[in-house]
This record gives structure tokens, C-alpha cells and sequence, in this order.
């Protein structure tokens, strides 16, 4: 079992590869009731064209399947629903698939290993039909409905069609109506085998537990699977440079929302760039900023900008979010901003100590620390590492990424009136 310590916050890790591949990563924490685990496959919506490992058959399969997938595996032979059978026990039970993985997960402070039966039943026996593959594509068709009618997720998505040209992070999560018309249980069957293997898998589990023995009981639960050949995902090549300068759509919210995007094509590690960003965001435009006090005397910006910086093995983007009566106005200033100045000494160790204190405070949570450390395993990471290497990171760093990485000809944005 490798163990990762960290003196300086007083937190181990514990991750155990177990005989089939899968992953198992335990943060112990001591004297809380509260327990929680996460079970993930590396199987999203990008995931989408791949070699069969047992046929060698290329396959390509219709947008959705992941996240159709997961709405399935909840449904058993016998008729029980195991998403209420865990809510039954008092657990807080919930699934959902992403770009890069899809997971199941509950929460809770008894019933714990009734729960990790139900969890490790359900997942390791999928149970499609055509009868009840056919029930579920009107409900995954109104929840598409919803979200095409939700301006949050309208922005993302032109947003990452403005930045790529061909990445499948520009897919729909859920697909559209046409093509999950196109899913069967072939096609759902042929996915969970491939990808649904514990070769693929990665489970995380945070509370009070003994890593040997917690360890042991998912062992007990799992089934003997045949060994694995290594998935081979196709992805699209995708050219340098956006796919486009700005999309606009019109929807019925009462004030603007831009989306301003930055694509990352910098061959560097992307836990140091993601901390430089947070330290560009809050020095830049932070609530404490020159420029968010400005927008706001202006009466441009309301409320705080939604800063982020999203990374997967196959993409990378800088996002900045928020409402304004004048998004082009609020694009041109932050455009404006990040050209011409720099981070000051000051402002960067204010935000280095704000942000180390945010990571920190992530270790209170059972579920923040299972959720951050499942995310960014997928993406070969050890959560770890943000801790450990802010204290790399420089101001010379910060501004040479400000540089780099926030470029004009490389930002989009994306607006929904």
C-alpha cells in the first residue's frame, strides 16, 4: 500500500492498486461519523470512440451512452431500484457522469457496509432490456429539455464550442434527442464491458476507517472479473488555436450572462498552472481588485466573477463567468487588464495564503476531500499535490503563466442574452 504524508496538514493517503487494476484510495479521518465513498470508471462523454479490447473491432457509439449508461445501472432484475433501497438505509446516494468519468457515490453515518453491498451489487451487475432501455429515453429526453433550457449550461457549452474545433468536450453530456434514439442495450452492454472493468475503475473513500480493513471489505465484494486489455480511445485531432471568436444565444434570463474562455495549449503541469490561475483570478479580479471595484462603481458587474481552471488528459481551458448588462464591455476590461498588468508582490502573497487556506480547509469535508481526490485521480493526479506545490510556485511564475496563457487571439466568449 503506498502511503503519502503530509506533515505540514497533518494528512495521509493511503492507495492500495489492487490484483484487477483498481484503484483504492483511503484519507483516514479520525473521530467523525460521517463516512463516504465514490466509485468511478475513467468512462465519459468523450469517451465516445474506442477499440473493443476482447474483439479489436473499432467501435463508435452514439453522444450520451455514458451518461444513459449511469441512469441504468440503478435498475436490478428483481424489480428494486437501488438508488431508493440506499436512500432507504439513510444514506445520501447519487451518481453523475462528466466529460472523463461517470461515479457512484453515498454518504452517511450508519449503515455504511449495507450500503457498500448495495453500491458494489448494482454496479457489478448491469441489467439492461430493451423494454426498460426504451422506458428510459423520455425521461433522458426531458432532462435534456431542461438543460438546453438552462442558460448556465447554454454558455459552457458555446463556450467550449468557441475554444475547439473538434475536442468531444464540446458534446452534450446527455447527448441530444436524435442521438440517444440511436442507444440500445447492445450498445450499453458493449460499453459497460469495456469500460465498467476494474482495470479501469477508482474508488475513493474518506471518514473513519482503518485502510487494511476497509480495504479487505471491498475485496470481499468484488467479482472475479478476466483480465483486461488496455482501452484504446480514438479521439479527433484537434488543431491549434479556437474554433471561433464569440457565440451568441438569446433565452429568456433577465440579465446577460458571458462565459470568457482561454485555450491551454502549454506543455506544463497543469497543477502548477491551475494554482497560478486561481492566484491570477484573485489578484486580477478578485472582489478586491482594481478592476471588480471599477465594473461595479459602473454598475457592469453585480456580483463576483466565476473563475475556474479546467484540465483532463485530452483538454484545457481558463474560464471566467458572470452577469453584466454589457458583457462585451466587461470582456474588453478584463482583455484590457490581464494585458497590461501584472501581479503585484503584495497581491500574490495575499492570494497564495487565501488559496492554501481554501485547499486546507478541504480536509474538513468527507465528502469535498472523496469528491477532489476521485476527479483528479482521473486525471492521474494525486490531490496532494496542490499542497505541495503551491510552495513552488513564484511570482515570476504567476506572471510568466499570465503571459502564456491568457492571450487575446486565444480567448473567446460566449454570451447569452
Amino acid at each position: 500500500m503506498e502511503i503519502r504524508k503530509n506533515n505540514e496538514i497533518d494528512e495521509t493517503v493511503y492507495t492500495e492498486t489492487l490484483d484487477n487494476g483498481m484503484k483504492i484510495i483511503i484519507i483516514p479521518k479520525k473521530n467523525t461519523r460521517k463516512k463516504y465513498i465514490i466509485w468511478a470508471t475513467k468512462y465519459g462523454s468523450i469517451d465516445n470512440h474506442f477499440i473493443e479490447p476482447k474483439t479489436g473491432d473499432e467501435v463508435q457509439v452514439p453522444d450520451g451512452v455514458a451518461h444513459y449508461l449511469e441512469h441504468k445501472m440503478f435498475e436490478n432484475e428483481n424489480g428494486v431500484d437501488s438508488l431508493y433501497k440506499m436512500m432507504s438505509l439513510g444514506l445520501d446516494a447519487n451518481a453523475y457522469t462528466t466529460n472523463d468519468h461517470t461515479a457512484y457515490l453515498f454518504a452517511g453515518t450508519d449503515n455504511f457496509y449495507e450500503g457498500l453491498d448495495e453500491l458494489m451489487s448494482y454496479v457489478q451487475h448491469p441489467y439492461f432490456t430493451d423494454q426498460n432501455v426504451e422506458k428510459e429515453r423520455g425521461i433522458i429526453g426531458q432532462e435534456i429539455g431542461r438543460y438546453d433550457d438552462e442558460p448556465a449550461w447554454k454558455l459552457y457549452v458555446n463556450a467550449m464550442d468557441c475554444l475547439y474545433k473538434n475536442n468531444p468536450v464540446k458534446i452534450d453530456i446527455a447527448g441530444t434527442v436524435e442521438s440517444i434514439a440511436k442507444i440500445t442495450k447492445e450498445t450499453l452492454y458493449s460499453c459497460y464491458n469495456t469500460f465498467y472493468h476494474p482495470s479501469n475503475m477508482i474508488m475513493c473513500i474518506s471518514g473513519d476507517f482503518e485502510p487494511e480493513k476497509i480495504v479487505q471489505e471491498v475485496k470481499n465484494r468484488l467479482i472475479p472479473r478476466e483480465e483486461m486489455k488496455e482501452i484504446k480511445r480514438i479521439y479527433p485531432e484537434e488543431s491549434k488555436g479556437i474554433n471561433m471568436k464569440e457565440k451568441e444565444t438569446n433565452m429568456g434570463n433577465s440579465m446577460p450572462a458571458f462565459m470568457i474562455g482561454y485555450k491551454d495549449e502549454l506543455d506544463e503541469d497543469k497543477v502548477k498552472i491551475d494554482l497560478a490561475c486561481q492566484i491570477i483570478y484573485n489578484s486580477l479580479l478578485g472582489k478586491s481588485s482594481e478592476l471588480y471595484q471599477e465594473l461595479y462603481n459602473e454598475g457592469l458587474l453585480l456580483n463576483q466573477l466565476d473563475t475556474s481552471f479546467e484540465f483532463a488528459k485530452t483538454y484545457s481551458h481558463a474560464l471566467i463567468a458572470g452577469e453584466s448588462k454589457e458583457p462585451r464591455k466587461v470582456y474588453e476590461k478584463i482583455l484590457e487588464t490581464i494585458k497590461n498588468k501584472d501581479v503585484s508582490q503584495e497581491d500574490f502573497e495575499r492570494s497564495k495564503k487565501k488559496i492554501y487556506g481554501d485547499l486546507v480547509s478541504e480536509y474538513n469535508d468527507v465528502e469535498e476531500i472523496g469528491r477532489m481526490y476521485l476527479a483528479d485521480a482521473v486525471k492521474g493526479i494525486n490531490s496532494m499535490e496542490y499542497v505541495e506545490k503551491i510552495n513552488d510556485i513564484t511570482l515570476d511564475y504567476v506572471n510568466e503563466i499570465l503571459k502564456k496563457l491568457f492571450k487575446e487571439n486565444e480567448s473567446v466568449i460566449s454570451i447569452v442574452k
